[in-house]
């Protein structure tokens, strides 16, 4: 193999190199930005998850305040309409 072979291909590896370089660089940005979305999107969920669980409670506490049967409510007096 020839001096001039040899030269071309060390060339032909730094710059791969260099690529290779690059795109890790790129990759690590990208990586950093899904992390810290991830993290956003945890805590909305979390906040989420709250504002159903509250809503749940006062669903339940609403059902609590029902009567237990329909007959009450049939039979219960209604006043004039306004």
């Amino acid at each position: 193999m020839s001096n001039q072979n040899q030269v071309d291909q060390i060339d032909q590896i730094t710059k791969r190199v260099e690529q290779l370089l690059l795109r890790y660089e790129e990759l690590q940005r990208s990586n950093m930005q899904l992390g810290e979305q991830v993290s956003i999107l945890k805590l909305e969920r979390d906040s989420l998850r709250s504002r159903l669980s509250a809503a749940r409670a006062r669903v339940d506490a609403l059902i609590e305040r029902l009567p237990e049967s329909t007959d009450s409510v049939l039979n219960t007096p209604v006043g004039p309409a306004r």
